[in-house]
């Protein structure tokens, strides 16, 4: 087999592959055994017949064109290996010429990952918001909390904002009830905005027993956008009394003794989700500053298969009525055009960033360990509330493994790409990225040899930069280019996703 590759844009190539009919005299014997196993001729035991009557029986064009389109896939797959070539999404193929017993040739044009010429990793620089714990962040944990230990207690006075009410709604469009807005018993918090709009203002100055009637648009169901009359009755008006916030509270609500112990705890829970926050910053900030200054050629056809991917599932809760679509983006304050613009720019910076970590995890050569891709899977079976077992088994079932693969991986490169670069927050302070993208190379290379008594031999680049780092799927894989770019063509099951 010959094959030759054209370059037809900087992310999309024509093979050309020329396959003599040599090659595929052991592809047509085995397609004329499996027929003399399916055809009968009189005189002749399954599996017997000869094959010049097989082939009078079918038709020798028959024969050829079912061999030459199993042979198509594995000609195609031998062309790529043998070019080096990195296949994004499925290809399209054409036999230009089939001539029984000269030649078969064919040309396959399919997107791949471009060339990306990469920036020095160590000179790049990364500056976020620096943590800051202030005492009303511990404040208003401190005031979350007393609230979830207050009591409600009914008043006999006009209702205030900040009061819990009891109430039943109805609504009524041009002299219509309007069904799907009618409720009651509901239980509501003044001043929290929760529901329809003029409600609150409403409520405030009635007292049980009382109603009144006000006009609003709707912003739901089958009269959304249309103004109606809608009539709130309070059926009872209660006040939150919240628990002193001193040493009795503090045995009440939690482990601790006293007021002081449960504030500094507050306090460093406050410090560790800004922490995570600074993290997810360090993350994206690396990835946008390295889009800056990097040129990634875009494959058009792998980024229109994204973009409809996401309008799929937008739309598949909908009964895919794109109607449906328009009314939910009005409600939101949208529109269909702004939402197939961000849909393209997310689709286009995703595939772009997903582009560049393949490129550098090629440069820094990032491997992914089986503990890298057993610790994912645990923490996707989490969220979705599954066995790992079973979950491997949906993944495996939709072809779903390289794509986890893949993401793992990007996120290994994400962390090594943060050990590379000086990060510092704008008062100048430099931040230690440890503790969420785990140690560097050269830090897990001493401390492998500290654990096994024995020399480590990591290199800075490896994948077991974040084997040890518990943000494997917190921070450092849980960038937006999730999933394989080659697992967004039309092959995929959507709905399996």
């Amino acid at each position: 087999m010959k094959s030759t590759v054209e370059k037809l844009s900087p992310t999309r190539v024509r093979i050309n592959v020329e396959v003599p009919f040599t090659e595929l005299e052991p592809d047509i014997d085995r397609a004329f055994k499996q027929l003399a196993q399916q055809i009968r001729l009189p005189g002749f035991r399954p599996g017997k017949a000869p094959r010049k009557l097989l082939e009078a029986r079918v038709g020798r064009g028959a024969v050829l064109e079912q061999v030459v389109n199993d042979a198509l896939p594995g000609r195609y797959s031998e062309a790529v290996t043998s070019s080096s070539l990195q296949p994004l999404g499925q290809p399209d193929i054409e036999i230009t010429k089939l001539e029984d017993n000269e030649e078969l040739v064919f040309t396959a044009e399919v997107d791949v990952r471009p060339e990306i010429d990469l920036p020095d990793l160590s000179a790049l620089k990364v500056t976020v918001d620096p943590i800051e714990v202030a005492d009303s962040d511990v404040d208003a944990e401190l005031e979350s909390l007393q609230k979830r230990f207050g009591t409600l207690t009914g008043v006999d006075r006009p209702a205030e904002n900040g009061d819990f009410v009891s109430i039943d709604l109805s609504a009524t469009v041009d002299g219509e009830d309007v069904p799907e807005a009618k409720t009651e018993g509901l239980s509501h918090e003044i001043g929290s905005g929760q529901l329809i709009e003029g409600l609150d203002e409403a409520i405030v100055g009635l007292k049980e027993g009382e109603s009144k009637t006000f006009t609003t648009t709707l912003v739901a169901g089958e009269h959304a956008g249309q103004e109606a009359e809608v009539t709130v009755a309070v059926k009872s008006v209660k006040v939150r009394e919240l628990p002193e916030l001193d040493d009795d509270f503090a045995q009440l609500a939690s482990e601790f003794d006293t007021i002081a112990e449960l504030r500094e705890s507050l306090r460093e829970q406050v410090s560790r989700v800004k922490r995570v926050q600074q993290a997810e910053q360090i993350r994206d900030k690396a990835i946008e500053e390295l889009l800056a200054q990097v040129e990634v050629p875009l494959p058009e056809k792998v980024v229109q298969a994204q973009i409809d991917d996401t309008l799929h599932n937008a739309i598949h809760g909908l009964d895919h009525d794109e109607d449906k679509l328009a009314e939910s983006l009005a409600e939101q304050g949208s529109s269909r055009e702004e939402f197939d613009a961000d849909n393209r720019t997310n689709a286009e910076k995703a595939i772009k960033t997903q582009l560049l970590m393949d490129a550098i995890a090629d440069k820094l050569d990032i491997q992914v360990g089986q503990n890298d891709l057993t610790e994912r899977l645990v923490l996707m079976s989490r969220q979705y509330g599954l066995e790992p077992q079973q979950l491997l088994q949906m993944l495996q079932q939709n072809n779903q493994l390289p794509a986890m693969f893949a993401d793992v991986r990007r996120g290994l490169t994400v962390a090594a790409v943060v050990h590379g670069a000086t990060v510092t927050d704008t008062d100048g302070t430099v931040i230690d990225t440890t503790e969420f993208f785990g140690p560097s190379g050269e830090q897990a290379a001493e401390d492998a040899e500290i654990a096994t008594g024995e020399d480590a031999d990591t290199d800075e680049a490896t994948g077991e930069v974040a084997d040890t780092d518990e943000a494997g799927g917190e921070v450092a894989d849980t960038d937006e280019a999730g999933g394989e770019v080659a697992d967004t063509d039309e092959a995929g099951d959507d709905d399996a996703k």
